[in-house]
C-alpha cells in the first residue's frame, strides 16, 4: 500500500490536475490511497475535492483546520494506511511513473527519504528569470536538489518518499514550523545517522513565483524560518543559510555607520561611504557576471532580468533571516511563533 499525502489550500486552478495524475500514474499493481489534508479552501478547491472523493474511494479528504503545511502533513500521515508515504504538492507536475521510480529507489539505495531534482516550468519572461535564478548556485547556494543532472546522496529532496516506520521514528513534521519543515525534517533525518537520496529519474516540475513581489514574501518567509530551525538544532546545516544575513546586515550597518559618522561630525564618513559604495559595485559586478555565465539557452532577455531577480532572492532571504534573528533569538522567547505576516502563506 502507497500512501500518497498532499497538503492543500486554495489550488481551484490546480487541484484537478493533480488528481487526475494520480489516476494516471504507473502504479504497477501497487494499492494506493491518496490523503489530501485541506485547509479549510474557499474557491471552490473542497467541492472539488469532495466530487472526486465521492467517485473514487482511493481518495480521502480531511480538513486542516491550522491551515499550515506540517499540520496537514502530520493529520495526513496519521490517517494514512500505507507502509509507504510519498508527499505530492498540488502546484506541481508530476511524470506519469513518479510514484514509481519513489518506490524503486526507496527500495533500491534502502535510504530513509528518496526524492528528484527540483525541475521548473516557467511562463512570461520574468518568470523564466526566476526559474534560471532558482537552478543558479550564485542564486540559491548550490544546494544539489537545484541541481537536475545530480544522483546521489543529499540534504534534501524536493517532496519526499519515506517507509511509514521512518516518519513514525523520527517524530513527523514540525507543527511549530510554517515554513522549512520539511528541510529540519531532512536535518533529524541526517543527524540521527540517516540517508537521503535524491535520483533524476524521479520527475517533477515546480511552477516558481511569477512576480518579484510574490518571490519576495516567499524567500522573506524561508529566511525567517530558518532561524527557528538554527534555534531548535543549535547550528546551521550549512554556512550558506547565514549568508543572505551578513549581506543585508552589512547593507545596513554601513550606511548607518556613515549617517553615525556624519551626524558626529568625524572624518570618516567619505571612508565609509566609499567601502559601502566599492561593496555594492562588487555584488552587483558578480551579478552581472554570473547573468553573463548563465546557459545560453535561457535567451537575452532573460538574461538581462537576472541581477534584478538575484537581488530579490538574496535580499529578501537576509531579511527574513534578520527578522527571524530578532524575533526568535530574543531572551524568553519560547516555542516558534509569528505575527500572521510572517506564517499567512504566499501561495
Amino acid at each position: 500500500m502507497i500512501s500518497i499525502i498532499v497538503p492543500c489550500r486554495n489550488e481551484s486552478a490546480h487541484i484537478v490536475r493533480l488528481l487526475e495524475c494520480l489516476r494516471h500514474q504507473e502504479w504497477g499493481g501497487a494499492q494506493w490511497e491518496a490523503i489530501l489534508a485541506d485547509g479549510m479552501s474557499d474557491d471552490g478547491t473542497r467541492e472539488t475535492l469532495a466530487r472526486y472523493a465521492s467517485t473514487d474511494s482511493r481518495i480521502l479528504v480531511i480538513d486542516n483546520p491550522e491551515r499550515i503545511v506540517s499540520t496537514g502533513l502530520n493529520r495526513a500521515i496519521r490517517a494514512s494506511h500505507g507502509d509507504i508515504i510519498l508527499r505530492m504538492d498540488a502546484h506541481s507536475e508530476y511524470a506519469p511513473d513518479y510514484v514509481r521510480q519513489c518506490v524503486r529507489v526507496l527500495e533500491e539505495t534502502g535510504a530513509d527519504n528518496v526524492g528528484g531534482p527540483a525541475r521548473t516550468k516557467a511562463s512570461g519572461v520574468l518568470g523564466r528569470a526566476i526559474a534560471a535564478a532558482y537552478h543558479s548556485r550564485y542564486s540559491t547556494g548550490g544546494a544539489r536538489f537545484h541541481d537536475e543532472g545530480y544522483q546521489g546522496p543529499a540534504d534534501t529532496v524536493v517532496y519526499g518518499c519515506w517507509r511509514k516506520e521512518t516518519l513514525l521514528a523520527i517524530g513527523l513534521f514540525d507543527e511549530s514550523l510554517v515554513r522549512n519543515q520539511d528541510d529540519e525534517l531532512n536535518l533529524r533525518i541526517v543527524r540521527s545517522g540517516g540517508k537521503l537520496w535524491q535520483d533524476p529519474q524521479i520527475r517533477s516540475w515546480y511552477r516558481p513565483r511569477n512576480s518579484l513581489t510574490a518571490l519576495f514574501r516567499q524567500y522573506f518567509q524561508y529566511g525567517f524560518w530558518k532561524v527557528a530551525v538554527i534555534r531548535k538544532h543549535k547550528l546551521p546545516a550549512s554556512v550558506r543559510h547565514l549568508v543572505p544575513g551578513a549581506f543585508v546586515l552589512a547593507n545596513l550597518v554601513l550606511p548607518l555607520g556613515v549617517l553615525g559618522f556624519a551626524v558626529a561630525g568625524l572624518g570618516g564618513a567619505a571612508l565609509l561611504a566609499g567601502a559601502w559604495a566599492a561593496f555594492l559595485a562588487l555584488y552587483f559586478a558578480a551579478s552581472i557576471a554570473a547573468s553573463a555565465l548563465a546557459p545560453k539557452a535561457i535567451g537575452g532577455e532573460v538574461r538581462q532580468l537576472l541581477p534584478l531577480v538575484y537581488a530579490t532572492y538574496h535580499f529578501s532571504y537576509g531579511l527574513g533571516f534578520l527578522a527571524g534573528t530578532v524575533y526568535f533569538l530574543l531572551p524568553g522567547r519560547g516555542a516558534p511563533a509569528a505575527p500572521r505576516a510572517f506564517t499567512r502563506l504566499s501561495r
